[in-house]
């Protein structure tokens, strides 16, 4: 049972995989609505406002990408992206068009719960930002600028701090490179990778994260770095 007494959208043409979804989320405590449509499920949406959408991209009257483009003009609403198409440019363009997450199928029911939980805890609530992040042995004081993990102060740069802000802001969540360029080095720099990595690589060492069984950030190859969320395993 979770915690959250939510209500998810499942927008799939395909009857076996809303079933075996509703099934499943209904025994973890979730209320599940259906649709077999993009526009049937822009209603439901619009209707019902629910917590979470879980969306395929093939739908049979329009494309899932459309659907969420549609979406996020007048909603927030958190989105997992649950498709069969595994490659990065469908990845990447769900995640920019607004998506949180994206999972593919065949997917594990463990991974997508654990993804929804993530997904639900940092929805917009219409509260005042927080000041303070702690999870994993990472303390970060936002006011005062400060990090401290497992008791030790960890000095960082300005862009060291403002990255990590970013990512433990979305926990659970995977930023592309682009979102992540744009939003701390600004929109001329949305194509700098490479200068991307450098930091990331920097933030790891400090933190002593190693990449190979991360403790914090989780590289997506080719797509972007998810920080890993409170209960989530790499």
């Amino acid at each position: 049972m979770n915690d959250y007494a939510a209500t998810i959208l499942i927008i799939d043409d395909e009857p076996q995989i809303r079933r075996f979804l509703k099934i499943g989320l209904g025994g973890q405590g979730y209320a599940v609505l259906e649709a077999g449509s993009g526009k049937e499920g822009l209603a439901l949406c619009a209707a019902k406002t629910p917590d979470l959408v879980i969306l395929d991209l093939g739908l049979p009257d329009m494309d899932g990408q459309q659907v969420l483009e549609e979406l996020r003009v007048w909603s927030q609403v958190p989105v997992i992206v649950l498709s069969v198409r595994s490659s990065e440019a469908e990845k990447i363009a769900s995640l920019d068009r607004g998506a949180d997450d994206y999972v593919t199928k065949p997917f594990g029911a463990g991974e997508l719960n654990a993804r929804i939980r993530a997904a639900l805890r940092h929805r917009p609530q219409g509260e005042p930002p927080l000041q303070q992040f702690e999870m994993r042995g990472l303390s970060i004081d936002l006011p005062k600028r400060r990090v401290v993990l497992d008791g030790e102060a960890i000095k960082l740069s300005k862009k060291e701090f403002d990255l990590l802000v970013l990512l433990a802001r979305y926990a659970g969540r995977v930023l592309t490179h682009r979102q992540i360029l744009r939003e701390i080095w600004g929109a001329h720099h949305e194509e700098d990778t490479q200068y991307l990595r450098v930091y990331i690589g920097q933030l790891r060492q400090k933190l002593g994260d190693d990449p190979t069984v991360p403790r914090f950030i989780l590289n997506e190859p080719g797509v972007g770095y998810r920080f890993l969320d409170e209960d989530e395993d790499a």
